[in-house]
């Protein structure tokens, strides 16, 4: 019986895999409108044969990947709970330590380190991927360093996140859900505000700005902008990517202006006073907020969601997936599973307020510095650098788009200059 539902979550993945495959590379959803062609947010005016081949050879596979990245997850979840794979790693748990705390920890470990081992291949491609087209310069030993610190971090925040929802089952099957979406929103907030100063520099070196006349410039726009910040960062970033960005990062007294170097070296000064001042146009619309309260909302629909749909699975499937009581801890995978499946539905919908988001920073940036010239150079220099598609298919803009396509935000400019 488990081995005909492994076989049909394999087939089911494949033809997913083979339609995604159809839908990128075969289909002709993508190219430069007709009202766009020959002006200067058509790609083929400021890019060169070959940037254009690569960018449109790098944009469908790094699509494809990312469309066919997290079902795999998916499968590789319904996998460990049908062969039970998951009540192997509890046993040893519980052989390895009398105490609920050492159980999870040793659980959790295998869990991690499975999931973890089986996505390795295709996320080391998509790093390979990169490489080959040039827009990563990061060695592999580098990138190997990088995700093994991953792996801590991400196993040190899944061992409270996991106590908690656990603690939680065992004492409430029907309001578990709430408490720990109540709990999340302190842990978030205490994660945004230590990120720029504990949680940053573990994997990067920032410094303050060498430029100490441009970092005169930028915080003059931030005192325009009401930024309460004294330095502008710099963080070495040249060794890992030949893509550029920039942010303004934490909350609160915690709040950064970082620019990555490769960033400095390829932007003019007005080309990085747009960009810093874009950056603060979120800053000043409160965007960093609204998307928490977006956040929030989400995690309370999914943790909603998740709840009923735990309980109503195991009900009528728990012999298949091998789960007898939601309280056990080898029911992590379907948590798992389940959260990650109602986060992906939710991209577009978080991706979409984005944009929109995106759209208000440009207006608020050319408003700030009066330059049109540079912020059409910026993008064109930023379309450049990141071999960025041009027009998007539907789903791969839906999905995968947090920012308008680089054509639109160049057309938005030339829209919002000439209704001057």
């Amino acid at each position: 019986m488990k081995t005909k539902w492994v076989v049909r979550a394999l087939l089911l993945y494949v033809v997913y895999a083979v339609a995604m495959f159809a839908y990128i590379f075969l289909s002709d959803n993508s190219g430069v409108p007709d009202a766009l062609r020959g002006t200067v947010a058509d790609p083929s005016t400021f890019m060169s044969q070959r940037e254009l081949y690569l960018s449109e050879g790098y944009s469908k596979t790094r699509n494809f990947l990312y469309f066919i990245i997290t079902p795999f997850e998916w499968l590789v979840y319904i996998v460990i709970l049908i062969t039970g794979l998951s009540r192997v790693f509890e046993r040893w748990g519980q052989r390895t330590s009398k105490w609920v705390v050492g159980q999870t920890v040793v659980y959790l470990f295998f869990l991690t380190f499975t999931t973890s081992l089986l996505m390795l291949p295709l996320r080391y491609l998509t790093h390979w991927i990169s490489m080959q087209y040039g827009l990563s310069t990061q060695p592999a030993a580098e990138w190997l360093k990088h995700n093994a610190i991953d792996f801590c971090f991400d196993f040190a925040w899944a061992f409270m996140m996991v106590s908690i929802i656990y603690f939680f089952i065992r004492r409430s099957i029907k309001r578990w859900w709430l408490y720990v979406w109540i709990l999340t929103i302190p842990l978030m907030l205490f994660y945004l505000f230590v990120k720029p100063e504990i949680i940053d520099p573990l994997y990067n070196d920032f410094t303050p700005i060498e430029n100490k006349q441009l970092e005169e410039k930028i915080l003059t726009l931030a005192g325009q902008a009401g930024i309460p910040a004294e330095h502008v960062y710099e963080v070495k970033m040249a060794e890992q990517t030949n893509t550029m960005n920039a942010y303004v990062t934490g909350i609160g007294s915690n709040t950064r202006i970082v620019l990555w170097d490769t960033t400095l070296k390829q932007l003019s000064e007005g080309e990085i006073l747009f960009v810093m001042a874009h950056e603060m146009g979120h800053y000043v619309k409160k965007d960093v907020y609204r998307g928490m309260i977006l956040y929030f909302a989400i995690t309370f629909v999914s943790f909603w969601l998740v709840a009923k749909l735990m309980n109503r699975l195991i009900r009528k499937h728990g012999k298949t997936l091998r789960i007898k009581r939601i309280q056990e801890l080898h029911s992590l995978p379907l948590y798992l599973l389940l959260s990650s499946v109602i986060l992906f539905a939710s991209d577009p919908l978080s991706n979409m307020v984005s944009r929109h988001e995106e759209v208000l920073a440009d207006q608020y940036a050319l408003e700030l510095v009066k330059n049109e010239e540079d912020a059409i150079s910026t993008f064109q220099a930023l379309a450049k650098s990141s071999l960025s598609e041009s027009n998007p298919p539907l789903l791969v803009k839906w999905f995968r788009y947090s920012h308008p396509p680089l054509i639109d935000r160049i057309y938005n400019v030339k829209k919002q200059d000439s209704e001057k």
